[in-house]
C-alpha cells in the first residue's frame, strides 16, 4: 500500500521490492527526472498519460515510498525521488556501457577507453601507454580528452571519461574518487626567447611579480602553486595578467610579448631544446603536486581501464624518478 507523501512504512526495503523494478521503470524514471512532466514522459515512453500515471505509481508501490511531489505544473522530486533518480540513471548508463562493449566484443573488437588527461609530464606517459595498449589490443578504441585536473573530475563524476590521469582539487573528492599515485612533476618559469630576464641570474620573487604573466585558471592545481609563491612572499601580481587553460595559446604569448609563464617541465622542455623558449632560471619552488590515475570509488573497472591500468603503471615505474 502507497503512503502519504509525508510518511514512509518505517520498515526498510528488502532486495525482492528493487527487483522488481523493470528496464522500462528505470526508462520512466529517468525521463521522468528530466522532463519533471507527466504528459512529456508519456509522449517520450509512447504511452498515455493515464498510463505513465499507474507506472508512477506502480514504482512508488514497490518502493513503499512517494518520490514526487504532484504540482499544479510538473513534478518536483522529493529527497526519496533525486536518490532514485540518481539510481535510475546510473544503471541506464552501465546498461549503457554493457550493451556497446558486448556489441563491440561479439563483433571481434575489444571495447571503447576514454581517457581524460592532464597536459605535462602526465601526457608523455599516456602517450607511451596508449601506444603500448595499441600494441596489446589493436581493436581497442581509445579516446583520450586533454583538460584540467577539475574538469576531468566533474566528467568522471558525470561518467564521459572513464578513468583521469590527474589530481585532486579539493580534499573532498577523495571519498568519492579512488587515487593511486603515478609520478611527480617538475615546473620551470619560461618566456620567449627575446626576454629581458634571459640568461640573468636566479631572480627573485619580487622582481618576477613586477612582469606581466600567463596563469592557468584559478581552479587549477598549476594555478594554486603560482598563487601560493607569491602570496606566501606578500606579493600580488600587477603588471596585468592573462588567464588561459591553453599551453598554445600560453605558447604564442610568450613569443610576441615579454609574458612568463609557470608551466610543467615535459611540456617546454621540447621548447626550449627547439629555441623557440627560455626557461628563466629562479630560486622559486619547482614542484607540483603528485598526478596519478583516478577512478570512481566503488565501481568495478572494465577490462580495457584493467588493461591501461595495468600498462601505465608499467610505464611510470619504469620512467626516470623525478626528485
Amino acid at each position: 500500500m502507497l503512503m502519504s507523501p509525508n510518511t514512509t512504512s518505517g520498515k526498510p526495503l528488502v532486495l525482492a521490492q528493487v527487483s522488481r523494478l523493470r528496464f522500462r521503470h528505470l526508462q520512466f524514471l529517468d525521463i521522468l527526472g528530466k522532463t519533471r512532466n507527466l504528459r512529456l514522459t508519456a509522449e517520450q515512453m509512447h504511452i498515455t498519460q493515464p498510463a505513465a500515471t499507474k507506472v508512477l505509481m506502480d514504482i512508488e508501490e514497490m518502493l513503499e515510498a512517494r518520490l514526487f511531489d504532484r504540482l499544479p505544473r510538473g513534478m518536483r522530486p522529493n529527497e526519496l525521488g533525486l536518490f532514485t533518480l540518481h539510481y535510475a540513471h546510473s544503471a541506464l548508463d552501465s546498461h549503457r556501457k554493457f550493451v556497446e562493449e558486448f556489441s563491440t566484443l561479439k563483433q571481434g573488437g575489444h571495447g571503447h577507453l576514454t581517457i581524460g588527461a592532464i597536459s605535462g609530464s602526465a601526457a608523455h606517459l599516456l602517450l607511451t601507454a596508449v601506444a603500448e595498449l595499441q600494441r596489446l589490443r589493436p581493436l581497442l578504441v581509445v579516446k583520450v580528452l586533454e583538460q584540467s585536473s577539475d574538469q576531468l573530475i566533474v566528467w568522471l563524476a558525470e561518467r564521459k571519461i572513464d578513468l583521469m590521469i590527474g589530481r585532486f582539487t579539493e580534499d573532498s573528492q577523495r571519498d568519492q574518487f579512488q587515487y593511486e599515485r603515478l609520478s611527480g612533476e617538475g615546473l620551470h618559469i619560461t618566456a620567449g626567447m627575446h626576454h629581458p630576464l634571459r640568461g640573468t641570474q636566479a631572480p627573485g620573487v619580487r622582481e618576477l611579480s613586477n612582469w606581466p604573466w600567463i596563469l592557468y585558471p584559478t581552479s587549477t592545481a598549476l594555478r594554486k602553486v603560482s598563487d601560493d609563491i607569491f602570496s606566501s612572499a606578500g606579493l600580488s601580481l600587477t603588471s596585468g595578467i592573462v588567464e588561459t587553460p591553453s599551453f598554445l595559446f600560453a605558447l604564442e604569448l610568450m613569443q610576441s610579448t615579454n609574458m612568463l609563464s609557470l608551466q610543467p617541465a615535459a611540456l617546454v622542455d621540447k621548447y626550449v631544446r627547439r629555441g623557440l623558449l627560455t626557461r628563466i632560471a629562479s630560486e622559486l619552488p619547482n614542484r607540483m603536486p603528485d598526478f596519478g590515475l583516478i577512478t570512481l570509488q566503488g565501481e568495478p573497472p572494465s577490462t580495457a581501464v584493467l588493461a591501461f591500468m595495468d600498462v601505465i603503471r608499467d610505464i611510470a615505474e619504469k620512467a626516470p624518478k623525478t626528485a
